[in-house]
């Protein structure tokens, strides 16, 4: 089942792009054998509805020195969560935070230079009130990275092409 909004060309525009990231319109028209606008003009709607959210470069951060990654739970004070939130993004160690369900408010990955850096981390995620509890817990090896190209390919599979 497709999701509401893309359809087969989008799907295979946005597969192209996960391939070849650094594909000009140009070239990402050639491949996908339609005019230059019509890709233009789609990859500026998918940006527009927030599908294409940027075109950061994906970092290998273990390469630049941040060999820790970790997973920090944090329980947070009732009515707090914004407070904390604000306090988290002015931490650039801090690469994601997710509200969740279960134990825990704040589920975050943190990355940091050593263990000890990572304690250095800790004490400055605390040093914030709102924050009731906090769990850690240090990755030893990534599985799988984050990934979308998988969902991108279903979307076309989906379509029997």
């Amino acid at each position: 089942m497709r999701p509401t909004g893309i359809d087969e060309l989008d799907a295979r525009l946005l597969l192209a792009i996960s391939r070849t990231p650094r594909a000009g319109i140009m070239e990402l028209a050639r491949q996908l054998n339609v005019a230059r606008g019509t890709v233009q003009t789609r990859l500026d709607k998918l940006r527009q509805r927030g599908v294409v959210t940027g075109f950061d470069p994906d970092l290998h951060l273990a390469t630049i020195g941040y060999d820790v990654t970790a997973f920090v739970t944090l329980e947070i004070s009732q009515g707090r969560l914004s407070h904390v939130v604000e306090h988290l993004v002015k931490i650039p160690e801090v690469t994601e935070a997710h509200s969740t369900t279960g134990p825990g408010d704040l589920h975050c990955r943190v990355v940091a230079h050593t263990n000890e850096h990572l304690q250095t981390l800790l004490n400055r995620i605390l040093d914030v009130s709102g924050i009731e509890r906090v769990s850690t817990q240090i990755a030893l090896t990534e599985q799988i990275r984050m990934r979308t190209l998988p969902i991108i390919e279903q979307l076309i599979d989906d379509d029997g092409s």
